[in-house]
């Protein structure tokens, strides 16, 4: 029995909303993945969490005054109606602050691999705050990464991807104060990634479906010497280390996010996946890349994956006064809806590049969908209940340039299911290839158009409206990968059910003498 195409996503720390670069990331681009994939009869799991153990959980409790698991179960809910507001559907969402049952199972795998030999003690520097009286790991501290010098807290990198020990960071200092950071003698458990050498650098030269930046990181990471990963720190906030001599320890973040995924799939419980894709930040891609796998090797699983790595998201707040809305996605869900805001980001998806959100290029966004799709959409309506009575006219589809605009069509889903699909996966390319199936049809509507040539209600004009309305059908199955609510809306007018494959078959009208139900507003965004 063969299991399903599995899709994970990087679950986000609670110490926050979801803003606009969290979408545009992995979450809306494995949605339309996820979305593609049923709709074409394919079994999938798609599953994500939330990182709710994360320092920067503890350190946003110390700046507002409250606890670590207040901040994470409020955010924890932010978070998962933002996804839902998004039109993001996981199939498991796993919540580590709020399950006792992950916490079991981590402590388990942690104590497990603690008893093998593969997680180990090791006395070294990590920094700590005199002033705070506080060991500084992860968000606690901030300093200049050891190996490209940017900027980032401890642990990992977020601009080179690579893992940092605390210790080493350059000008290290507390967050929360500010003070100079001390490095102080501190035993903790690490994991050697060394052991694992030719297993992983095996698994790297495979390909692995990986872009050419993670290869490269995965290449000088062997080429430094794989390091000895810190998988434990002193602290109050987190799941309790199950290895005795360490009582005030807990399982570091990174461990804890890539064990996630793991217990999301529940192995023990369905057949191995068809087929794993990753979708993570260029930032976030060593616990992808390199402890997701090491952990499937240590439960003796070995799978093919892929990765769809975005880079960041470039964001700029707002001026004070300026009158735009912050860059949350609860406030631009509420302005624009979740159409508008699925299709720039996938249209501006940071991909090989990054790229920078801008304000009037999403309300550009939200223009091109009203001026083109919907106006071709409400001019369509118009003339079916002006001249077929709301009906679909019992007609076959025809008209000027139809045979020309049947061909286009049928190339434009086979472009379409390619930019769609996981071999291939391109966003950006799938908005385009939409927006031109739009812009062909709206033309051949005003060529066919009764005022330049055919007569309202003649047999011509009638087949050119059954046209129009074959193309509107397949549109509900062709755009719901990238703009679900719209399309949903689109199958309600036309009688459809939604969530059809995204096939050239999709292109019929609906039966003749059915009546159309065309919504108040428009059919794409608001």
């Amino acid at each position: 029995m063969t299991g399903p195409i599995w899709i994970t996503a990087t679950p986000p720390a609670t110490d926050g909303e979801l803003h606009v670069g969290h979408l545009a990331g992995p979450y809306v681009a494995a949605d339309m993945l996820s979305r593609f994939l049923r709709a074409d009869g394919t079994s999938v799991l798609f599953t994500t969490g939330t990182s709710d153990h994360h320092s920067s959980v503890e350190v946003k409790s110390l700046r507002v005054g409250r606890k670590p698991g207040e901040v994470a179960a409020g955010y924890r809910e932010s978070i998962a109606a933002d996804w839902l507001s998004s039109g993001v559907e996981f199939d498991d969402i796993v919540h580590p602050g709020a399950s006792t049952a992950f916490v079991g199972w981590i402590r388990e795998l942690y104590g497990r691999m603690a008893a093998e030999g593969l997680i180990v003690p090791r006395t070294r520097p990590l920094p700590y705050c005199a002033p705070c009286d506080r060991w500084l790991y992860g968000a606690h501290v901030v300093g200049n990464c050891p190996h490209c010098e940017a900027t980032c807290a401890g642990g990992m990198c977020h601009e080179c991807a690579r893992p940092n020990d605390c210790g080493d960071l350059l000008d290290a200092e507390c967050a929360l104060c500010g003070a100079e950071a001390r490095p102080r003698r501190c035993r903790r458990l690490y994991l050697p990634l060394e052991p694992f050498r030719e297993r992983l650098t095996e698994y790297w030269s495979e390909g692995a479906g990986m872009p050419p930046r993670l290869v490269a990181m995965c290449r000088q990471l062997a080429e430094d010497g794989l390091p000895e990963l810190a998988v434990s720190h002193p602290g109050e906030w987190g799941v309790p280390v199950p290895v005795a001599g360490f009582p005030e320890h807990r399982v570091d973040a990174c461990f804890e996010a890539a064990a996630l995924h793991l217990y999301s799939y529940s192995f023990d419980g369905r057949p191995e996946p068809d087929r794993t894709v990753h979708f993570c930040g260029f930032g976030h891609a060593f616990s992808h890349a390199v402890l997701l796998p090491l952990l499937m090797f240590a439960k003796g699983l070995k799978l093919p994956q892929d990765f769809v790595v975005n880079e960041s998201y470039l964001l700029a707040e707002p001026a004070v006064g300026s009158g735009e809305p912050p860059l949350w996605a609860i406030d631009l869900l509420a302005e624009h809806g979740s159409d508008t805001l699925r299709r720039h980001v996938l249209q501006e998806r940071p991909a090989a590049r990054r790229t920078a959100f801008s304000h009037e290029e999403l309300r550009r966004t939200r223009t091109l969908l009203d001026a083109s799709w919907n106006r071709w959409l409400s001019g369509l309506f118009t003339a079916v209940r002006q001249e077929c009575g709301g009906v679909v006219p019992d007609a076959e589809p025809g008209g000027v340039g139809w045979p020309t605009l049947l061909r286009r069509l049928e190339r434009t889903v086979e472009d379409l299911r390619e930019a769609l699909g996981p071999q291939d996966l391109d966003p950006r390319r799938a908005v385009a290839v939409l927006d031109e199936a739009v812009r062909c049809v709206a033309v051949f509507g005003d060529v066919n158009a009764p005022d330049l040539g055919h007569p309202e209600g003649g047999a011509e004009r009638q087949r050119a409206l059954a046209a129009q309305l074959a193309v509107a059908a397949a549109l509900t199955a062709w755009v719901r990968p990238v703009m679900p609510e719209g399309a949903d809306r689109l199958a309600a007018a036309l009688g459809l059910a939604p969530g059809a494959p995204v096939t050239a078959a999709a292109l019929s009208p609906p039966p003749p003498g059915s009546r159309l139900a065309p919504p108040s507003g428009p059919v794409f965004g608001f």
